[in-house]
């Protein structure tokens, strides 16, 4: 059986899958390299001072990882330039933070082109490879020049941008043609995909055909919807753990029959948490009665600290987080909790137990698996109310969760009155809902539908081998 080579920007495959604190997805990956026989590339996060494309190769629980250290002028213009100053911002539609610097573009090319060189030698012929995020859009079109002709997928986590804000990017063109070099194109949602489609009619003529083929640039690429999930059995298991059971009675404890509200979210401005606590603020302006009663637990595990922006927005944060504990707290109850820290899958999970609101209100998401966690741990026999973005990818699969606009504080706070407020029997009803979409977009259910896709998609294959851009897997 072919190999399965997995590239991404960093490789995540947990060197100890029994500590709980791996993420779904990197679980999911790794038990389909341990299923393949195959290998997971990227960069090591180290940096040399000169690149010198040697590799480290070492065994993490069963997978093969091969790691590549980078140059500090690739890591700032490739890394913290052009992924996370100019296509993170630009895809999640905040083209008034996006940096449109010539250095940029021109180290992402580069280090995608110094991936390509080191992956090559690696490759032998019957392996696919599944190429993962923004990070590395062009790479298969280094892999082609270099004389690869294997299957080549790509799946994009983030959204897709708007075809008018994606060409205010200087050579967007040049990007969306090398995605052509792919076999296989997913994402997330029905949304995501669309927007891809319309940029390709629009700008470069191209035709999309009902079988899931665009064709385009003189070549065609297949894609299709593959909606990403959580590792639903393995976060059961978090639940029920020692970890998680203890860190529920923790939190019970700490709630003192109070409602618990939860929100986690790594610091980002895409997931909107300012306009969150605010509207926060508004529920316990609107409803005087409820003051004492609830309070907000939003953890919040500090990123790309080193970006002027990321600065910025945990400064407001503070300040917002503050301003409401100032102006409503009392001797014996605190509205906020607001913690800048990290906490294991199975702490989480514990967490999201105990809580009685979910709060998950990003402004622009690519799928957002909290809120996949947050409804797999609940009591089934008592759960709570998930609220959620509709700017969210997830939101398009979970239309029983109570759905907000995040830019609205009004309607954050109706959402959040209602859902503290709802009774047992809709509450049953909503958690029956989402929980069996929860279910049946398994992580290793779309790990494995990818790559049964991708081994059908090869260049010349016919018609009708993925799935068309009206359906999901």
């Amino acid at each position: 059986m072919s190999r399965l080579i997995v590239v991404s920007n960093r490789v995540s495959a947990p060197r100890d899958p029994a500590a709980g604190s791996a993420g779904g997805l990197a679980m999911a990956l790794s038990a389909a390299l341990r299923k393949y026989e195959g290998l997971w590339f990227g960069w090591s996060g180290e940096t040399v001072e000169t690149f010198t494309g040697e590799l480290q190769i070492e065994d993490r629980a069963g997978v093969t990882v091969a790691l590549v250290d980078l140059e500090p002028q690739d890591v700032d213009e490739y890394y913290n330039g052009y992924a996370n100053k100019t296509l993170w911002p630009l895809f999640h539609h905040r083209i008034d933070l996006t940096a449109y610097e010539r250095s940029f573009g021109e180290g992402y090319e580069r280090t995608n082109r110094r991936f390509a060189e080191v992956l090559a030698p690696l490759i032998e012929p019957d392996d696919i490879i599944w190429i993962h995020d923004y990070h590395m859009i062009p790479m298969a079109r280094d892999l082609r020049r270099l004389g690869i002709t294997n299957r080549i997928g790509f799946f994009l986590h983030t959204p897709w941008p708007a075809r008018q804000l994606l060409v205010t990017l200087p050579h967007h063109r040049r990007l969306v043609e090398s995605m052509f070099d792919y076999d296989l194109v997913g994402f997330h949602t029905e949304e995501w995909l669309g927007l891809f489609e319309r940029y390709v009619e629009v700008e470069a003529n191209g035709t999309v055909h009902a079988d899931g083929v665009i064709e385009a640039f003189g070549r065609r690429v297949r894609a299709g919807v593959f909606p990403i999930g959580i590792d639903v059995d393995g976060f059961l298991e978090a639940r029920d753990s020692p970890v998680g059971s203890r860190t529920y009675d923790r939190m019970a404890a700490s709630a003192a029959f109070r409602t618990m509200i939860v929100g986690v979210d790594r610091l980002d401005y895409s997931k909107g948490l300012e306009q969150r606590m605010l509207g926060y603020e508004q529920f316990l302006e609107d409803n005087s009665d409820r003051r004492g009663q609830v309070f907000l637990l939003q953890v919040t595990p500090i990123s790309r600290d080193d970006v002027d922006t990321y600065q910025d927005i945990r400064a407001r944060l503070d300040a917002l987080a503050g301003r409401v504990n100032g102006a409503y707290a009392d001797m014996d109850w605190q509205p906020v909790r607001y913690l800048n820290r990290t906490f294991r899958r199975d702490q989480l999970a514990g967490i999201y137990r105990a809580s009685r609101v979910g709060l998950v209100t990003p402004l622009r998401d690519g799928m957002n698996l909290v809120a996949k966690e947050w409804v797999a741990s609940q009591d089934p026999r008592d759960p709570g109310v998930l609220i959620l973005s509709r700017f969210a990818g997830a939101a398009e699969q979970m239309t029983s969760a109570l759905l907000v606009n995040p830019f609205s504080r009004e309607e954050l706070s109706d959402a959040i009155k209602r859902a503290v407020d709802m009774p047992l029997d809709e509450r049953l009803s909503r958690w029956r809902d989402l929980m069996a979409v929860v279910r049946k977009t398994d992580v290793s259910l779309w790990r494995d539908a990818f790559v049964k896709a991708l081994r059908k998609a090869g260049q010349g294959a016919g018609p009708g081998d993925v799935p068309s851009s009206s359906q999901t897997i």
